[in-house]
């Protein structure tokens, strides 16, 4: 099954569209040592405008080696470039932060919805993760939010095809 999130171009979400340059330059603003197998990573993530599994990145990216890329995703998730999450069937999925309050931090956390029928997952940007109250204790590092049901395009398809009106 081939897992992609669509970044709702519709919604005219800005793809970072740089030159290698400026890749380099978003590496070291990340403490991260610009090569050129992680400007082609991070160009890679940035151009694809969606989180990819670690074989899409391997089937997209065929000159760098499955070690090297989960070496490069384990580093940029360290220095709060990349962040995982967790798809459906635990499939890990690599998205680049659009964190818009400096390098320090991922606050680019959004919820994500999979589509049971057609089996994309969406970036729902504008959508925020929801506040989770915690029992006295316990402290949150990460919130993931995946929503299953159906996207607006099987739904519609499927309205179309019985004759019934979108809701």
């Amino acid at each position: 099954m081939t897992e992609f999130c669509v970044s709702l171009q519709a919604q005219n979400i800005p793809t970072m569209d740089l030159m290698n340059e400026e890749y380099a330059d978003l590496l070291e603003a990340h403490g991260i040592r610009p090569t050129g197998n992680r400007i082609v990573i991070v160009k890679t993530l940035a151009q694809k405008r969606s989180p990819l599994s670690l074989r899409e990145l391997e089937e997209t990216i065929e000159t760098i080696d499955k070690s090297n890329l989960s070496r490069t995703l384990s580093l940029f998730r360290q220095r709060d470039l990349v962040h995982a999450i967790e798809g459906s069937e635990g499939i890990m999925l690599f998205e680049l932060c659009r964190s818009k309050e400096g390098h320090d931090s991922d606050n680019d956390e959004h919820v994500h919805f999979f589509c049971t029928r057609c089996h994309r997952t969406f970036c729902l940007t504008e959508t925020p993760v929801p506040e989770v109250a915690l029992p006295e204790g316990y402290r949150a590092e990460a919130v993931n939010c995946l929503v299953k049901g159906v996207c607006k395009d099987c739904a519609q398809r499927q309205n179309t095809s019985t004759g019934q009106r979108p809701s």
